[in-house]
């Protein structure tokens, strides 16, 4: 409203002050300075202003795990194929037993010829809490940067960048924040600045200012668009902090305490073994259904199950079922939030092994 009422008075007065609020919020939930900071419109936009600016060769090695995202994932590809660089494919396996097992499986793809790792906070698909720091610490001192795709991670698991050090991290806002869609946030660290550039190119990239850094002027500017979604950040942060006596560290323990009971409530029901341990878990659970338990074979219902379709249709729950990997089935993957209780959790396994009958 403040935008559309005097435009002018918004964008050259007042919007870079707002934008630099917006950018000492992050910096101080997340425990990363603000300078080192831009908004993007989320974690795909994030990786491909990093993989697109990078200086790749040929012959160079880009690791990536078979949990990445596929759009993010996408994105590395389609680098690399510009480049002549080669994409290779980390297997960390699903079920999983413990962090060593992702710790040594993407080790072990490391060679001289390595460049870059992509790899998640928090993955998608299963859900599983990566052990980052140790991996990025490893990578480090080969001297091999990191891209850490954090999408899922503020608000879900503590987020200290400074303290991670790795040399790109790129994360959604929208998600566990609760900040309106197109508020993400890449960090870069001070040694790789000068190389990022925007995916939109604009005034910035000529402009004569010498009050901030180059890479701030730039992102600080794409065009004239509507910044209301990054500029509410420092209002939800605030906000989401106060729905628990406790604030973040609260919302965060129960979150994750439920999502690991509504786990452990399907998982009984439908007589399954866990697939990865509690500590390997945040606000989030993914749990491979037995071939038994759908009996229907998945067909494509544009991009959703029809599973997934029954589910909201007839038991109005919303949760993502899916394909994916070797899994005979489907995997379910179930969240936490302060609006849930674990009745949701016991209504979804009730469900399902009607599904099964």
């Amino acid at each position: 409203m403040r935008l559309e009422r005097q435009p002018v008075q918004f964008y050259q007065r007042e919007f870079e002050p707002l934008l630099d609020q917006a950018r000492a919020s992050i910096g101080s939930f997340a425990n990363a300075n603000a300078d080192d900071l831009v908004f993007v419109t989320n974690t795909t936009a994030g990786v491909n202003t990093v993989v697109r600016s990078l200086p790749f060769q040929k012959g160079d090695e880009l690791l990536v795990t078979n949990h990445e995202y596929n759009a993010c994932a996408n994105a590395l590809r389609v680098a690399a194929e510009k480049r002549g660089a080669k994409v290779v494919t980390i297997e960390i396996p699903f079920p999983i037993k413990n962090e060593q097992q992702a710790i040594d499986a993407v080790l072990a793809k490391v060679t001289d010829k390595t460049r870059l790792l992509l790899i998640d906070h928090v993955t998608s698909q299963s859900a599983l809490v990566l052990p980052i720091k140790p991996i990025v610490d490893a990578l480090n001192e080969r001297g091999i940067d990191t891209l850490v795709d954090g999408s899922h991670a503020p608000g879900m698991v503590p987020v200290d960048i400074e303290t991670l050090g790795a040399a790109y991290y790129t994360a959604n806002c929208h998600k566990w924040l609760c900040a309106p869609k197109t508020a993400g946030f890449l960090h870069v660290r001070k040694d790789k600045q000068n190389t990022i550039r925007p995916l939109t190119i604009s005034h910035g990239a000529n402009s004569p200012r010498m009050d901030r850094s180059r890479m701030l002027i730039e992102f600080g500017w794409m065009g004239t668009r509507d910044p209301s979604a990054a500029l509410s950040i420092p209002f939800l942060i605030d906000y989401m902090s106060k729905r628990l006596p406790g604030g973040w560290e609260e919302i965060r323990r129960r979150n994750r305490d439920l999502a690991i009971a509504g786990r452990k409530v399907i998982l009984e029901s439908l007589n399954l073994e866990e697939p990865a341990p509690e500590n390997m878990l945040g606000s989030m659970a993914t749990i491979p259904l037995s071939h038994s338990t759908l009996r229907e074979p998945y067909q494509s219902l544009r991009y959703q199950s029809p599973w997934q379709e029954r589910l909201i249709v007839d038991y109005a729950i919303e949760v993502p079922l899916f394909p994916w990997m070797d899994f005979p089935d489907h995997v379910v993957r179930i969240s936490a939030q302060v609006y849930n209780r674990l009745d949701d959790y016991r209504k979804l396994a009730d469900a399902l092994k009607e599904f099964s009958r």
